[in-house]
Formats: structure tokens, C-alpha cells, sequence
């Protein structure tokens, strides 16, 4: 993994002072050790004409996969090969820009008592990064640097040059070229916008990552045109961080237009606003629902199935009555949030035993099912395309067979009532369909007489006396009969 800044001077103003700016000495090559290898710093040419500092990240892959699923913690999802094949020993990411933090800390802030006032003035500056992930392509980088003052050269680099008619992949030759930035807003621009690109963190997302974004960003990121994507992507798409630094990014462009500071502007919200009700999300009634459920039911041992980001497995784990929750979904990208979100890196061991994740689809028949109190598929069916939903069944109710089933899923009929919802659309581009709830009902009686269960419905959210609940909940639960012939 590996960066270049490179300057030009002159007799008077020598492009060797890079190194006082960078804090690190032109005629040594130094190493710093980081949480997941070494970085080093040297200096391929230093003369009075041009400067040229390189950093060099080496990462230990063993040690990323040893912090990521030490001891039975399990910090990330089974993903195959995937967490010892990657390209995190050689693409930019956020590994990078961490190491960018900590070996060039004094100079992101600007700060050089041998030569303050070049510190504070434009530099001509050319960043090279040879190998960069960007999701989004060429076109989003240019988007994402142009707007900063940057001239920007985002060459695409092909899978590989012997098959030309493999076409491109979604790495970049990033050239950055400026006259207009000071070596400080630099750094930050690439602490921010590396991770972005690539879209990932290999660390817990937590609430301080909304102040290190806040940090790097002043200056620049509250009028950047591309703000929420980079605030989405900087925060692992986690909603609450991001809305709360959108907010504050917000005070901030509206002190600058007001010339006040921002203290003033917040201070001007009226106190009535802060005590307004809000309406419970969906989500969290959803939830609710599912769990008062599950104790009913009795259930000790539940399977999360299409468990997303583990929003579910999370409530479930605050209940001690859940000895064991397991969560399951296709998605290796979904599973590495969840595993973030239920920060399974700093579990202790007790609690760290009674939560599995792991990757399977629910087209197959699955082993590893087998012998749970009960399974919940929470807005899971409507993602299945119709010919496929024999399998889903067969594989829960019929290999699996779990005491209890729960089936959550949107009622069409109420979507007359989302106003932004524009006639005839479902609720989300990837529903394959949306069920009324003569369908549902119709689709879990069935189910249920099929496998030998017995079914309740169950309204979730406000049950309109027109079009009934936004969400339809089926309770399976198997009959004495088959419960003791299982």
C-alpha cells in the first residue's frame, strides 16, 4: 500500500523543506509500527527543485484476521477465503489513511515551528496512489476531489492486462495535482476521502469517528457538493452518526452565511422543539412485535434468518432469556456491519458465546438450522422471487422445522397512506413483491397446513380500520402432534 507527495521549489524556497512540513527528515528512511503492520517513510529524491515523500504501508494480514476473529470472538463474518484473500495489503483504504494520521498527525494540523509560514501557504502538490479502490468508478472521484481544487487523473486499471476483454476493475491510478491547497488540507482531504472510496473501515464505527469527520472536514466538507455521500460513506452508512454529523455540518454552513458562530445559531433552536413526540419508527415496533413473540413462545435458542445488519440480533442480546442467537444472511457486506454493530471485537467471552454469525441462503437446505427453538424471517420473503418461495419454505418449515416461525412482511394495501410513495410502486426497488393481507394469509395457511403447524396474525404498527397495519406478522407454531413425532 503506497502514497507519494511530491513538491517543486526553487533556491530560495527549496522543495526539501517538504520534510519540515512532514516532520520527517529527508535523509532517513523511518518505520512506525500501526495497529495491523508497519509504516515507513522515505524519501525517494530531495533536492532544491523537487521533493518527493513516499509512505509505505506493509500490513500484517494474519494480524487482521487474528484482531477480526480472535479467541472465539468472532469479529467478522465466515466469508469463505475472503479475510486471508483481499486486497487490503495493497489497495488504499482506510488502513492508509490511519497510518496517514498517525505518522503525519502535526503536519494534518497545520503546525510547523520551523517554517510557519510555509505551513500556511499553498504548496504545488502532486499525490500519487497506484493502486485505489473506488467504488463508484473514475466519475466519482473526480466528483469527489474536483470540487476541492484538485486536477484530478483517475486511470482505470484493468483486471488484467493479458485479457483485455475483462475490462476494467474498480481500482485507479489516482494522480492529484494542485497549486492552490496547503500540505495540511491535503492530508485531510485524503483522510477523509480514501475510506470513502473504498467504502469501507476496518475498524468499529463508533460515535467519535463524528468528530475525527468533523475535524478533517472543516473548511471543506460542509459546502461540499457531494456531502452526504461522503458523511453516509465515512460512518459505515450508520444512520443515527450520520444524521447527527449532517446536523452539525449544517450549523456550521449556516454560522459561516450568518458570519456568527455556531454556538449562536444552535442556541437559536427553540427549547418547545427539542420536547415534540415523534412518531416510533416501523423498524423499532417491528422489533417489538418479533420479541414479545419470542417470549411468548418461550423461545431460548432463535436463528435470525436474512438478519441484514443485526439490528434484531442486537435487541435480542439485551434479553438473557436468549441463550443463543444466531444470525444468517447472503450478504458477507451485511454480515461485516452487524459484526461492527455488535462490536464482537470488544465482546466479553460470556456474552461473546451466546451470538453466531455466518453466511448461508435460505434456498438450500442447511444443517446448521437444525435445533432451535425458533426462527424469524423479519421482511425476508418479499426479497424472494415467487418461484423460489417453495424452497425458502421447504428449507425453514420443512428441513429446519423450529418449534416457531416468525414471518414479518409489508401490507401492500397500506401503502396508499406513504405519501411519498408514488401509486403502484412497492416499497423498495428489491421487493419482488408486496402481499395484502388476503394474500398472506392466504400464502401462511398453507405454509402451516403443509408442515403441521397451527397460525396467528399478528398487526404490527398502527392498524388502519380501512387498509389494516403498514406490517403483517405470521405466528407459526408446530402442532403437539409434530412437535412429538420431531
Amino acid at each position: 500500500m503506497f502514497l507519494t507527495i511530491s513538491t517543486t521549489g526553487t533556491s530560495e524556497r527549496p522543495a526539501a523543506d517538504l520534510g519540515f512540513l512532514l516532520h520527517k527528515h529527508p535523509g532517513k528512511a523511518q518505520a512506525f509500527s500501526t495497529s495491523y503492520g508497519t509504516a515507513h517513510v522515505l524519501y525517494p529524491e530531495a533536492d532544491a527543485e523537487r521533493c518527493t515523500a513516499a509512505l509505505l504501508l506493509e500490513v500484517d494480514a494474519v494480524a487482521l484476521v487474528r484482531r477480526g476473529k480472535g479467541k472465539g470472538r468472532g469479529g467478522a463474518p465466515d466469508a469463505a477465503l475472503a479475510q486471508y484473500v483481499n486486497d487490503r495489503p495493497y489497495a488504499a483504504s482506510s488502513l492508509l489513511a490511519v497510518a496517514l494520521s498517525g505518522v503525519f498527525s502535526t503536519a494534518m494540523r497545520g503546525v510547523c515551528t520551523a517554517l510557519p509560514e510555509r505551513a500556511a501557504q499553498p504548496l504545488p502538490l502532486r499525490i500519487e496512489i497506484p493502486a485505489l479502490p473506488a467504488r463508484g468508478g473514475p466519475h466519482l472521484v473526480h466528483r469527489l476531489f474536483a470540487p476541492l481544487g484538485w486536477t484530478v487523473t483517475a486511470e482505470p486499471v484493468a483486471l488484467d492486462t493479458e485479457f483485455p476483454q475483462w475490462g476494467d476493475s474498480r481500482y485507479v491510478r489516482l494522480v492529484l495535482e494542485s497549486e492552490a491547497l496547503t500540505l495540511a488540507e491535503a492530508l485531510r482531504h485524503l483522510y477523509v476521502l480514501l475510506p470513502v472510496l473504498d467504502d469501507a473501515k476496518h475498524y468499529w464505527v463508533s460515535a467519535d469517528e463524528v468528530d475525527k469527520l468533523l475535524r478533517a472536514g472543516e473548511g471543506w466538507l460542509p459546502g461540499h457538493p457531494e456531502q452526504a455521500l461522503i458523511t453516509s460513506r465515512y460512518l459505515s452508512r450508520r444512520w443515527s452518526l450520520t444524521r447527527q454529523a449532517r446536523e452539525r455540518l449544517e450549523l456550521v454552513r449556516l454560522a459561516e452565511t450568518d458570519d456568527s458562530e455556531v454556538e449562536e445559531i444552535d442556541n437559536a433552536v427553540e427549547a418547545e422543539a427539542e420536547t415534540e413526540e415523534k412518531p416510533t419508527p416501523l423498524a423499532v415496533l417491528r422489533r417489538e412485535a418479533i420479541i414479545a413473540a419470542l417470549q411468548e413462545s418461550g423461545a431460548a435458542r432463535v436463528l435470525d434468518l436474512g438478519c441484514g445488519q443485526g439490528q434484531l440480533v442486537q435487541a435480542l442480546l439485551k434479553d438473557a432469556r436468549f441463550t443463543e442467537i444466531v444470525g444468517m444472511d447472503v450478504s458477507v457486506r451485511a454480515l461485516t456491519i452487524a459484526a461492527r454493530r455488535l462490536k464482537l471485537e470488544r465482546m466479553g467471552e460470556r456474552q461473546a458465546s451466546r451470538v453466531r454469525l455466518f453466511q448461508g441462503s435460505l434456498a438450500y437446505t442447511d444443517r446448521r438450522l437444525k435445533g432451535y427453538d425458533a426462527a424469524v424471517l423479519s421482511e425476508v420473503v418479499e426479497h424472494v422471487d415467487p418461484p423460489r418461495l417453495s424452497a425458502v419454505e421447504y428449507a425453514v418449515f420443512g428441513a429446519a422445522r423450529p418449534r416457531t416461525v416468525l414471518v414479518t412482511t409489508p401490507n401492500v394495501e397500506y401503502n396508499v397512506r406513504w405519501e411519498s410513495l408514488p401509486a403502484g410502486h412497492v416499497r423498495r426497488g428489491d421487493h419482488r413483491f408486496e402481499w395484502t393481507r388476503g394474500e398472506f394469509r392466504a400464502w401462511a395457511d398453507a405454509v402451516a397446513e403443509r408442515h403441521g403447524y397451527d397460525v396467528r396474525f399478528v398487526a404490527v404498527g398502527p392498524d388502519d380500520p380501512e387498509v389494516g397495519p403498514p406490517t403483517q406478522m405470521a405466528v407459526f407454531t408446530l402442532t403437539t402432534k409434530e412437535e412429538k413425532a420431531a
